[in-house]
């Protein structure tokens, strides 16, 4: 398989465009519109004077996450979730992967007992989107807690890290970064990394569709992730003013 045989001709090694656009929401205190290719998530981040019970009094604040899918955000209609009166057992799972990932690199007790809610809608969907959605809700938190900041009701940003998420797998045999919809639905295995700016592995979601895999190509799988973290990363600099 050549590059070119990719259908929009990127290299294995390469991501999709990336945009993240700051600022697109009026009310919201952090705000993030993740572009992966043709995936695009909004990631809005609100700031609440309360915490969940098991951490009242605990002088510590509580960030988690919020996921949807916009009813055509793919080729067909779906129906709103709210509608069916029922979350599908794919948002809960992936609301708390985004809840869990933007925690490792938040220090709860640096910004009191408050809640930092980021909620992630997926205005259209081709491949990635959980990934857009961490890496934009990073970007959103960043900017709802530098927004804190500025008021001086925290002190310092709580932050450990940064981090940010990307899909690989494999496509014909072959080990490729950031899938769209049309790769991911025909890959023999596929991967999600969610990873830090300093290469640290927050969580790896990785599924064989076929046949397994081996553990060779299971690291050729996390070097292509590295090298898209990396990248995206780099996005989140420049989007937040800190790039250089």
């Amino acid at each position: 398989m050549t590059d070119s045989q990719r259908q929009d001709g990127r290299a294995a090694d390469a991501l999709r465009p990336i945009s993240l656009e700051t600022d697109v929401s009026k009310h919201a205190e952090g705000s993030c519109l993740a572009c992966f290719g043709d995936t695009k998530v909004l990631c809005t981040a609100s700031i609440e004077d309360q915490v969940p019970h098991f951490l009242r009094n605990s002088g510590r604040g509580w960030v988690t996450a919020e996921y949807g899918m916009l009813p055509r955000a793919t080729n067909t209609r779906s129906d709103r979730e709210a509608a069916r009166g029922k979350q599908s057992g794919r948002t809960l799972e992936i609301q708390r992967l985004i809840g869990r990932s933007l925690r490792a690199v938040t220090d709860l007790a640096g910004f009191g007992e408050r809640s930092i809610r980021v909620d992630c809608d997926v205005l259209q969907a081709d491949g990635g989107t959980r990934t857009a959605a961490i890496t934009g809700g990073y970007v959103a938190l960043h900017l709802a807690l530098q927004h804190m900041l500025d008021l001086s009701a925290i002190e310092r940003l709580p932050f450990s890290d940064r981090v940010a998420a990307i899909s690989c797998g494999l496509v014909g045999g072959r080990a490729l970064l950031d899938l769209d919809y049309s790769e991911d639905s025909n890959a023999q295995a596929d991967a999600n990394f969610v990873m830090t700016g300093a290469g640290g592995l927050v969580e790896v979601q990785a599924t064989a569709e076929q046949d397994p895999f081996s553990r060779a190509q299971f690291e050729a799988l996390l070097s292509l992730a590295e090298t898209g973290v990396a990248q995206l990363v780099a996005a989140q600099q420049e989007a937040l003013g800190l790039a250089g």
